[in-house]
């Protein structure tokens, strides 16, 4: 399975969370028998990760999502936002760029029309606080040679 599949497979577990209440470890237990799903690796440690970092993750996706509350959020996009900030926070490894990009195409897919640039925005706010090195505040001013 590759990277993007497994994604998709971390995605589908944690909106079906997002529209059920249930524990992630019930919903792979359940997953895994019903539907002889055998959760890719990443997508489990993802999944769970998201899950046990919950607070966190609902706390950073609520101040970057000025004007909405988490209610409103449709629950493709509240899964997708919990993934992709997940990985933000959570996975180092895992380029910002990549971890953005991949929640649009899948919000492409399973979101609404206006779900894929939502999500860019907010992703690429949280990207800008959290991962500076990788995405700069654009708005920063450039010194001027009188500066340098």
């Amino acid at each position: 399975m590759t990277r993007r599949e497994a994604r998709e497979q971390a995605f589908c577990l944690l909106f079906e969370q997002a529209a059920g209440g249930e524990s992630m470890n019930d919903i792979l237990h359940a997953a895994t028998e019903a539907r002889d799903l055998i959760p890719d690796p990443f997508a489990e440690e993802v999944a769970l990760g998201a899950e046990r970092q919950g607070e966190k993750i609902d706390k950073v996706i609520s101040e970057n999502i000025r004007g909405w509350s988490l209610r409103r959020l449709s629950k493709v996009t509240l899964a997708l936002l919990r993934l992709s900030v997940y990985e933000l926070l959570f996975a180092q490894d895992i380029p910002a760029s990549v971890s953005i990009n991949e929640a649009v195409e899948l919000a492409k897919t399973y979101g609404g029309k206006d779900d894929a640039p939502y999500i860019n925005g907010v992703l690429a706010s949280v990207a800008r606080q959290h991962r500076k090195e990788e995405f700069p505040n654009p708005r920063k001013e450039p010194q001027g040679e009188a500066e340098k």
